[in-house]
């Protein structure tokens, strides 16, 4: 059992980030509104689409507000509720909204004490047919909002739906991949110090699997770029800098076949391991965040942030990255014998 325990543990964490990225459902949430334009002074009536919602189980009557902020609060005039998904919310607009600007969005909010509350931020953009600081606005209040009855759920997120789950993937295939190359590169040092051929080949295995990894981290980005974005390609720089870095580490796979001779494929391919690896921190870690990009965490760490990951999602999340981590490890170990195999039989040969 002692080289078995953390197969076991890399089995037990895959099956559970699977199936729990999977199967947990997402929190209710506001789908869309069929309304997003309106003007002042109107009466207007919103049909609401919840998503995973139970607006027919709410034992106390869903309430609704418009809100900008904390100078403007609109309570709805009526909540009709059509069926589990569907609201009919009316709102008695004002003439002013005490805004200097002609248009002013409003975040929708729906209470339900069954799915508790949701928002919709920018549901409804306002435009003033004449500006006017005076505030004429009635009086409404908003307190007592519900938590729900629902049990461990994932954040609707608008712009990602159910593509949410890929984070417990993508995210975590290029965590494995970071730790897999951390580990070819000191393999390669090794091999410098040594000229061990076991370290050279660990260190060729190690960054053949962060490649494998990276590569997937690839194609679960394009799947994701293409329903948040609109295309599986989009030129972002974090898109360009992470197919650079795989091609660079490709290319020292190229660089290692090109040599016949075993000690000097490993030298040289320890020095380019060691070349790859260093460039990887800038295209990876420095230059994405000094240009705009679509790419959540251009400005920090992306899914670490409390927009990004709530606890739920880090019970899945963390446990999916070091089961990838030990997947990938194993995967290595595993061709690691393979190769010392394969050269024992080729020195018996010769």
């Amino acid at each position: 059992m002692k080289g078995i325990w953390w197969k076991l543990l890399c089995i037990g964490l895959m099956v559970y980030a699977l199936l729990a990225g999977m199967l947990v459902p997402l929190s209710p949430a506001i789908y869309y509104t069929d309304i997003s334009r309106a003007n002042s002074g109107e009466q207007v009536e919103i049909l609401v689409t919840g998503y995973n919602t139970s607006y027919t189980k709410a034992k106390k009557p869903v309430r609704a507000w418009l809100k900008r902020d904390s100078t403007l609060l609109l309570c709805a005039t009526k909540v009709d509720v059509q069926d589990d998904q569907h609201l009919k919310v009316g709102f008695n607009l004002p003439v002013r909204l005490a805004e200097k600007e002609m248009t002013t969005n409003l975040t929708l909010i729906v209470d339900s004490d069954y799915d508790g509350y949701s928002v919709l931020p920018g549901a409804l953009s306002v435009k003033q047919l004449k500006v006017d600081t005076s505030l004429t606005v009635p009086p409404c209040q908003m307190s007592g909002l519900s938590e729900g009855e629902y049990g461990m759920t994932f954040p609707f997120r608008n712009i990602l739906e159910e593509t949410i789950r890929n984070l417990y993937y993508h995210v975590p295939l290029w965590f494995a991949m970071m730790l897999l190359l951390i580990v070819s590169v000191v393999y390669s040092i090794r091999h410098l110090k040594t000229g061990k051929i076991r370290d050279d080949v660990a260190a060729a295995e190690f960054a053949r699997i962060g490649v494998v990894f990276g590569i997937l981290g690839l194609l679960t980005g394009m799947v994701w770029a293409k329903h948040t974005w609109g295309a599986y390609w989009n030129w972002d720089i974090r898109q360009n800098t992470a197919a650079i870095q795989v091609l660079i580490y490709m290319a020292y796979f190229v660089l290692r076949g090109s040599f016949d001779d075993f000690e000097k494929r490993g030298r040289i391919g320890a020095v380019y391991n060691i070349f790859a690896f260093a460039t990887l921190i800038p295209l990876m870690f420095v230059i994405p965040r000094l240009a705009s990009s679509l790419h959540p965490g251009s400005g920090g760490n992306p899914a670490f942030g409390s927009n990004d990951l709530d606890n739920t999602m880090r019970m899945v999340f963390y446990p999916a990255i070091i089961g990838f981590t030990l997947l990938g490890t194993w995967i290595a170990t595993l061709w690691i014998r393979v190769q010392l195999v394969w050269l024992k039989r080729l020195d018996a040969d010769n």
